[in-house]
Order: structure tokens, then C-alpha cells, then sequence
């Protein structure tokens, strides 16, 4: 398969992956694996497994492979998230997205993290989040952008 068919399908499995249609994404994904073998192409495949299959523990340790070889990609850990939310373990997702975060700005982790509806931590952790010393430091730091 030239080059150009082989990004062609990695292309349409991606939009087939992000527009909910795993079960498109899954074939593509099986196929590419086998001529490509890199983290994000792994990192998909996995995910689709999660959704399709239901193949959790197997999806997880595929992500936290690709994740491994590739740590400063956060579409890895978007899809990592993914399947952990996918496996019932919010916790470890909210962990997950919020470290794919400190990598690199992903608009994708983001949509997740406040579909999930989280708010970030206190600023100031020994004092209560309505603090006004926290309510205030938090408005601060988030207008300068360091937060």
C-alpha cells in the first residue's frame, strides 16, 4: 500500500473515531496497525477496542504503551482518558486528561474535562475552596493565564 493510500485510511479512521463511528474507525485501525506501527496509530486502535469490543484491561495497557514510546502527545492520553471513562473509572480519566494537558493544549481533553464538569483545585489547598483568598487568587492567576 503507497504512502498516501496508507495516510488516506489513518485519516479516515481518525474522523471516523472522533465523530463516535468506532466500529469504520476499528477496521481502518486493524489495517494500519499492521503497515504502521506508531503510538497514535496504536493509541486509536485501542480506544475503538474499548468501544466496540469492550475489551477494557487490553485497550489500557495498549494506551499506556503508546504513551510510554510517545509522552508528549496529548491525543494519546485523550484517547487513554477515553478508555478508562469507557471502563468506569472517571478517576483515572480526570488524572489522565489533566496530564495530557501539561504537555500540550488540546481542545479535545478540554470539551471532556468540562463535560465531566470539573473544576480545577483550590489554589491554595490548606484553605477552603470558598475562601476568599482562594476565590480571588484563582480569578487572578486565571486572567494572567498561569492557570
Amino acid at each position: 500500500m503507497p504512502g498516501t493510500d496508507l495516510q488516506e485510511l489513518v485519516a479516515r479512521g481518525m474522523k471516523a473515531a472522533d465523530s463516535g463511528r468506532t466500529a469504520a474507525a476499528l477496521e481502518c485501525f486493524e489495517r494500519v496497525v499492521r503497515l504502521q506501527s506508531t503510538p497514535a496509530n496504536w493509541s486509536y486502535l485501542a480506544f475503538c477496542l474499548a468501544r466496540e469490543r469492550r475489551q477494557f484491561e487490553h485497550a489500557t495497557r495498549l494506551c499506556e504503551e503508546a504513551v510510554r514510546r510517545e509522552p508528549h502527545s496529548s491525543v494519546l492520553y485523550l484517547n487513554l482518558g477515553k478508555v478508562h471513562l469507557l471502563a468506569g473509572r472517571k478517576d483515572d480519566a480526570i488524572r489522565t486528561f489533566r496530564q495530557g494537558l501539561l504537555y500540550e493544549r488540546n481542545a479535545l481533553i478540554e470539551s471532556e474535562l468540562r463535560r465531566l464538569g470539573l473544576r480545577k483545585p483550590p489554589v491554595l489547598s490548606f484553605l477552603a475552596r470558598e475562601h476568599p483568598v482562594n476565590k480571588y487568587l484563582g480569578i487572578v492567576l486565571k486572567k494572567l493565564k498561569i492557570r
